[in-house]
């Protein structure tokens, strides 16, 4: 089966790609890792912070899609479908880092939000640019280093939901469909992932 213009033009072009697809054009599979490769790199590394890791989940999240494609039902979305195997993925790698000693490695903006607006009215921790002195270079850089190691100390299902959103910068309904929960539990993750952070940075401050 051949990729039809009209085709693409009545239905979505993952729909059309995966019929293709199953219906014996592999072409079609270059046509969907073209269509989300992007924005699957995006959300795996949020959650990884490596880019090394993040490739390699994306590789393994198409080679697993292009085994199971077949049987894909359409139940949800391919996004949807290929997010949560994603997901899935750099989870398990992220604790097989945890396991091997090796840490998620970013730097971070948080923001202190307070509300469903995200309107923030706490401290906002900003990167550092090349206009700063050396000095407030080093203070910045150790700051986003406490940070990172305060958010990998959070339970996983909190640290999940706050990269995404302070990394990736996802909306709150994007995330909940790419964890698979309701959006009520994806804010209420995100306030007490907040609190949290608050909280360990303030006892590092004290320190």
């Amino acid at each position: 089966m051949s990729i039809d213009s009209g085709n693409i033009n009545a239905v979505p072009a993952e729909q059309v790609l995966v019929e293709a697809f199953k219906h014996g054009d592999m072409d079609a599979f270059d046509g969907i890792i073209s269509l989300f490769s992007a924005k699957l790199y995006k959300t795996a590394y949020a959650l990884l912070g490596s880019r090394q890791d993040a490739e390699e989940v994306v590789q393994d999240t198409f080679l697993r899609a292009y085994r199971g494609l077949n049987a894909f039902r359409g139940d949800s979305s391919l996004e949807t479908w290929l997010h949560r195997i994603t997901v899935n993925l750099a989870r398990n790698r992220y604790h097989w880092n945890q396991r091997h000693g090796e840490g998620v490695n970013v730097s971070l903006t948080v923001s202190t939000p307070d509300g469903d607006n995200d309107q923030a009215t706490g401290t906002e921790l900003e990167l550092p640019d090349s206009r700063m002195e050396p000095d407030r270079k080093l203070e910045q850089k150790e700051l986003e280093q406490i940070i990172m190691t305060e958010l990998n100390q959070l339970p996983p299902a909190i640290r999940e939901v706050m990269l995404l959103r302070h990394l990736d910068d996802m909306p709150y309904e994007d995330i909940a469909e790419k964890l698979h929960c309701k959006l009520g539990t994806v804010k209420s993750r995100l306030a007490r992932g907040r609190d949290m952070l608050r909280a360990k940075l303030s006892d590092s401050e004290s320190i």
